[in-house]
Formats: structure tokens, sequence, C-alpha cells
């Protein structure tokens, strides 16, 4: 059977991904149900950083001018990490990645795309961050970039607000 994908559909456009529901159950599960709830809709991107990434899903980030926006969980809290040794896939550009802490079991409902290679975030790497890839984009990769160098504040906040919109699964 093959993973499930969804258009994520943004107030510039929309990326196509693919969520490897096969080898990342619980992370991208995890996605999977937010999504289908409409948990992402009407969310902005509250944290871009030009040759890093973009980062979206905090419920704070409704409004994207909101200090608060980047500390917030989903409704179910924080999942179980997930390291399993068949999947050790690197952050590497238009990859989904789990956003976190830095604590132990901390990730929730906030996750971020690649837009350049960021192998010190794998789970496998040396050191302390881990932010397991759970999914990549297919299709979109020039929207990605054209969030990715939206003009943004000194606290990395796009200055025109970039909307997640809705989140279509296809399965």
């Amino acid at each position: 059977m093959p993973n499930p994908t969804a258009q994520l559909n943004t107030s510039l456009g929309t990326v196509t991904i693919e969520l490897f529901e096969d080898k990342m159950p619980v992370t991208a599960g995890n996605f999977l149900t937010l999504a289908k709830s409409g948990f992402y809709d009407g969310l902005h991107f509250h944290r871009v950083i030009q040759g890093f990434m973009v980062q979206f899903g905090c419920p704070h980030s409704a409004d994207p001018q909101s200090p608060r926006a980047g500390t917030g969980n989903g409704p179910d809290g924080c999942i179980q990490d997930e390291h399993p040794e068949d999947a050790q896939f690197s952050n590497e550009p238009g990859t989904l990645s789990m956003a976190n802490t830095g604590q132990p079991n901390s990730g929730s409902c906030q996750f971020f795309i690649n837009t350049v290679h960021n192998g010190y975030l794998d789970w496998f790497s040396p050191g302390q961050s881990k932010h397991p890839v759970f999914g990549r984009v297919t299709d979109g990769m020039d929207i990605l970039k054209e969030i990715e160098n939206t003009p943004t504040d000194g606290q990395d906040r796009p200055l025109t607000p970039v909307q997640m919109t809705s989140i279509t699964v296809v399965e």
C-alpha cells in the first residue's frame, strides 16, 4: 500500500508531501490525525529562516503576530520519539521533520520543512538535536522556496503572514 500524501494549501500556493507512514507510523500518524481534524487550517508559518527551514503547526500562530507562536502543543499533547533503525531519513532539502523543545518526547504538532541539508539534526547523528524525518515534498519546492525567501522580522516571523489555509489528505 502506498504512503498517504497531503496537499499543503498555503496563501502562496500548494506544496504536496508524501508521509512516511510505513516507516514512521507514530510521527506521520500524528500529523495525519491533526491534518484530517482541521487543526492546521488557518495557522501561519511562525518561523522562517532562509538557508535553514520553514516551520508551522503552533496553535498560537492563528494570530501571526502572537508572541506565543512557536510555544504551543496539539490537543493530545506530546508524542513518543520515534527512531526506527530502518528509517534513517536525513534532514535533507524538502523533508518534513518533527520540531521539539530539545527534550525527549517533546514533539507535538509543530513541524518544519528543511530547505537545505541539515544532517546535524538527524536523530541518528552525534549531538543533542534529534528531529526525525517523517515525510518529503514531492511537488511545490518552488512554493517552499518562496516561503523561505519571505522577508522576516528579528524573530524570524514573516513580515507578510504566510497562512496554511488548509491541508488535504489523500490516502
